[in-house]
């Protein structure tokens, strides 16, 4: 996964292509089938954030090896 793009980052603004993604470690995830696969996560706030995203079947199993985790800071605005 390349990192996000600047721009958007110094707005909040993450943006990824994905099937299961999870921020930050948080209890919960979302999950999407649609044909464009993007994910746009805003809001958030200064600092260092980590976003896992996952491959996964119908079933909502994870392809084996099929995980990305991307750390990375959105600047202080």
């Amino acid at each position: 996964m390349d990192p996000p793009l600047p721009g958007p980052l110094a707005q909040g603004i993450f943006q990824a292509q994905y099937l299961h993604i999870t921020v930050d470690d948080l209890p919960w995830l979302w999950a999407d089938a649609s044909d464009n696969n993007t994910v746009d996560i805003a809001g958030l706030p200064p600092g260092e954030h980590k976003v896992k995203i996952e491959l996964v079947d119908a079933n909502h199993k994870v392809f084996p090896g099929q995980v990305v985790t991307l750390t990375f800071t959105v600047p202080p605005r």
